[in-house]
């Protein structure tokens, strides 16, 4: 089999469409839950501590310089907490999807029939029982 009809065979195959799909829907979801912790959940939140904004939160460890042109050197924990609350989010998401999608596919686990050794096994007792 050639490399270009191999790879022809693997990238065609369902579940890597799938997985293609599940990454599409995946960065589309991130910019969702971005915007959401950004635009809605943190401003109140910051309202609520004072009208402090997270992302500003910054630990500077070299201040800027327009002298000699150098930027700002800062450890930035706020968008880091942002950043936090965001993948507290997508966890949450994730998990009720799995557990509906569980929920929802759940079947009934078919018991199986005795084995002929079990059936035996089972007369033998019950005979067993009748002589006592």
């Amino acid at each position: 089999m050639s490399f270009a009809a191999e790879f022809k065979k693997f990238a065609l195959r369902g579940n890597v469409i799938d997985l293609a799909v599940g990454v599409v829907i995946g960065a589309a979801f991130g910019k969702i839950v971005t915007s959401l912790v950004d635009n809605i959940i943190m401003p109140p939140i910051g309202y609520l501590i004072g009208g402090i904004d997270f992302s500003s939160y910054k630990w500077i460890l070299r201040p800027a310089d327009a002298a000699t042109k150098t930027a700002e050197v800062a450890v930035q924990y706020g968008v880091f907490i942002n950043v936090l609350i965001q993948f507290a989010i997508v966890a949450l998401a994730i998990f009720l999807v799995v557990k509906m999608i569980n929920k929802l596919t759940r079947h009934e686990e078919a018991v199986a029939p005795p084995t002929a050794d079990q059936v035996l096994l089972a007369e033998i007792r019950d005979l067993l029982k009748k002589q006592q």
